[in-house]
């Protein structure tokens, strides 16, 4: 990983596919991932680690099975581990995610959705 500065909507701004995401940079042992969501992505589970969205644009709703929390931009929410989730977003929506290196997209459910975490030149 690079020491460069890295800007955020720069990088969303080269994204062309949905569900895709990207690593920005890297801290510790975490991931600072950007993407760009629209539609519904896929019900799956975390189950040895937090999740944690943060909406820089449109207006992304993260599905639980007991409620749906609304993120608008520069709002944070936190999946914890092992809660079955599901984002959906009606418009595109730009995020940033942040989550232990290797953690795949999809966690425990698998299947078409699942993408291999893209890096920025």
């Amino acid at each position: 990983m690079t020491d460069d500065v890295r800007n955020v909507r720069d990088a969303l701004s080269t994204i062309t596919e949905y569900w895709q995401p990207h690593r920005l940079t890297s801290i510790n042992d975490y991931d600072v991932k950007v993407v760009k969501l629209h539609g519904e992505f896929v019900w799956h589970t975390h189950p040895d680690t937090d999740e944690l969205f943060m909406v820089v644009s449109g207006e992304l709703t993260i599905q639980l099975r007991d409620r749906d929390v609304i993120l608008g931009p520069n709002d944070v929410f936190v999946v914890p581990q092992g809660v079955e989730h599901c984002p959906r977003a009606t418009g595109e929506v730009h995020a940033l995610l942040f989550e232990p290196k290797g953690t795949v997209n999809t966690g425990d459910a698998g299947g078409d959705m699942t993408s291999e975490l893209r890096e920025f030149a």
